[in-house]
């Protein structure tokens, strides 16, 4: 919608969407207020159910469609259901013309929790599980400045060895971490000061093949955050259920005990995903799906060998639309398959290419399609179509010569760019399989998220790079040493502030000087 079409449109609301089965997020409305180039965004804070407001400019006869996402807040309901959802959607395909009432939308939403009820925190403010609240590397939020002098520490707390990446909820920061060498320690820390407000712990030890050493013997796996609930994967692949709040167990299940399989050689290593009342864990050699209340097995698929090159897994599973069903995406250490989340029927399967089994990357997805990438192999688009007889069919569309390693890239503009096992950073067209540019070396590895048109990177020095996506040409625009510690957990963002899982250490920091006011997609 440009300026001169302002007088045809009263209040638009250009997106809603629901992520999982009980939580949704409304991305905004937009009024135009009649005067200048002002745009006012108007949102609802469900967490608090409050009404609050944002205002910015923009260049006269910019679109507003242009702007993407904007002032998300996220609600949740545990009744939600169908008719639900349908409400939500109806909000999404309104536009609100001026013959209508202009506070159509939020009648709607404040209809929506008076009869059901919400609450959430916002997930602008909010880091949840391994690579963000879409697990896509996506961080929503205000606009990132173009440098990172503003970026200031916080707190930080000294901690236990681990590399599990850092959960952000609205007020708390869970850290996972290995103390003294045979207990697993899981602390709930005050987000605004770093005080810990409670510790769980549990024994619990692996000792990796000892050409894995060098990375030593503690936590792996990232925890995941859901409604009032941490879930926690342990080494020996014992995942905990803990309350969030108190931290008291709710219940645990010994994958390796209940399923009477090894415990993995080089520990837990993949991230449960939680959807809505369900949980999806690759352990027990195999992908399994549990009642997130209790803990109980739903079902069991993808039962594989227990050697060396083919146990446990270092991927992480993802859920995504792709051709025209919802699929449950999981990469074991040699193949990608496609299942159905509700049944595990294996809808597809493809062989990866592998050198010992080392499929890290967790898949990522664009479009029909999904990108992987693997150590002393190749980097591969294959697409999944509808065979016409209710199957699917997968097939390679090319193949690059790129070599990922652990680093799981994120997407903009039909770009890929990923941090590869030669250290350095290259931007790959999905449509073409070409690789556009590669950098100067920048570290073993990196852990990446995305907002807007910049990604911002911490390598495993703890240095932070502010990159801007580019297709013709790596443009870094800053560079800044946050700690001088090892920094291998994935860097969590939530709204300006930043948490940096160091080997040793947990430190938050707030970016300042101010963020642009739009959300960024």
């Amino acid at each position: 919608m440009k300026r001169g079409d302002a007088a045809e449109f009263g209040v638009q609301l250009l997106n809603v969407y629901f992520h999982g089965a009980d939580s949704y997020y409304s991305i905004g409305t937009f009024k135009w207020n009649g005067a200048g180039d002002g745009i006012r965004t108007r949102d609802i804070n469900l967490g608090k159910v409050a009404l609050y407001q944002l205002s910015y400019s923009r260049p006269a006869g910019e679109t507003l469609v242009s702007h993407g996402r904007r002032g998300v807040s996220k609600f949740e309901t545990s009744r939600a259901s169908q008719s639900h959802r349908k409400i939500i959607h109806l909000v999404t395909v309104f536009g609100i013309h001026t013959g209508m009432k202009p506070n159509f939308p939020v009648t709607l939403f404040a209809l929506f929790l008076c009869v059901f009820g919400a609450h959430a925190a916002d997930p602008i403010e909010t880091w949840p599980q391994w690579r963000g609240p879409q697990r896509t590397g996506l961080a929503p939020g205000g606009a990132w400045p173009d440098r990172l002098d503003g970026v200031r520490q916080l707190w930080r707390v000294e901690l236990d060895k681990g590399y599990s990446g850092a959960i952000v909820s609205a007020d708390s920061v869970f850290v996972f971490e290995t103390a003294g060498g045979d207990t697993e320690l899981v602390r709930s820390l005050d987000r605004r000061t770093g005080k810990e407000l409670w510790r769980a712990s549990w024994p619990g030890k692996i000792s990796v093949p000892f050409y894995a050493k060098r990375s030593g013997d503690w936590v792996r796996s990232t925890p995941a955050f859901h409604g009032d609930t941490l879930y926690v994967g342990g080494m020996e692949e014992v995942l905990v259920a803990l309350d969030a709040k108190t931290g008291k167990e709710r219940w645990r299940v010994d994958f390796p005990k209940r399923f009477k399989t090894p415990k993995p050689d080089f520990g837990f290593a993949s991230s449960a995903l939680v959807d809505g009342a369900h949980l999806y864990v690759q352990a027990a050699n195999s992908i399994v799906k549990l009642d997130a209340k209790t803990g109980a097995m739903i079902w069991r698929k993808l039962e594989h060998g227990d050697g060396v090159m083919e146990s446990g897994a270092f991927s992480s599973p993802v859920l995504a639309k792709i051709a025209g069903q919802r699929q449950l995406l999981v990469q074991t250490r040699t193949h990608l398959h496609g299942l159905n989340p509700e049944t595990g029927t294996d809808l597809w399967a493809q062989m990866v290419p592998n050198f010992r089994g080392m499929n890290i990357l967790t898949p990522v997805v664009h479009g029909d399609s999904i990108f992987t990438s693997t150590y002393q192999n190749d980097s591969y688009l294959f697409q999944v179509s509808a065979n016409g007889t209710g199957g699917f069919e997968v097939k390679e569309l090319w193949r690059n010569k790129a070599k990922g390693y652990m680093s799981t890239p994120v997407i903009h503009g039909g770009m890929a760019y990923l941090h590869l096992a030669n250290q350095r950073f290259t931007c790959i067209d999905l449509k073409t399989g070409e690789t556009r540019w590669t950098s100067t070396p920048f570290g073993r590895y990196w852990s990446m998220a995305l907002r807007g048109d910049k990604i911002l990177a911490l390598d495993e020095n703890g240095t932070a790079h502010l990159v801007r996506t580019n297709a013709e040409r790596f443009e870094l625009l800053d560079s800044k040493e946050l700690t001088k510690s090892e920094a291998w957990g994935h860097v969590a963002i939530a709204g300006n502030e930043l948490f940096i899982r160091e080997l040793t250490a947990i430190t938050a920091y707030r970016w300042h000087g101010g963020l642009a006011a739009e959300a960024t997609k």
